[in-house]
């Protein structure tokens, strides 16, 4: 159902350097590429993220309530990958664990504040 979902960002070269990493924990890597935009896909196809700069030129923000979630295909991924985000230079916003009933997820923020959760049900 969900296409693409776009995450801005201040400092385009900083966050495809920071989502090149943590992205890869995840089988992710760059997809579509344009000047003010680096699209984040997987080899199966599926939903793409994307990291830009906003179109009308003004600062970056991360929305109030905003929130991308990235499937893992086994909990030591999110495990992982929180790790790696962490160690790139992301703010925790919850480390990995139970979060009611089979919802395993890790919650962080990357280099411009937006608020990304890694999680695996079951």
């Amino acid at each position: 159902m969900i296409g693409y979902a776009t995450i801005g960002s201040n400092d385009l070269e900083k966050a495809k350097a920071f989502y090149d990493v943590v992205l890869g924990e995840l089988g992710g890597a760059r997809t579509l590429t344009m000047d003010r935009l680096q699209g984040y896909g997987s080899p199966a196809g599926g939903a793409m993220l994307a990291v830009c700069r906003p179109y009308d030129e003004q600062t970056a923000t991360p929305g109030n309530g905003g929130m991308v979630a990235l499937a893992a295909p086994a909990r030591d991924l999110v495990d992982k990958t929180y790790a790696t985000a962490i160690a790139q230079g992301a703010t925790c916003e919850g480390a990995p664990g139970l979060r009611g009933g089979e919802f395993y997820g890790a919650y962080f923020r990357d280099l411009d504040g937006n608020k990304i959760c890694v999680f695996k049900v079951g």
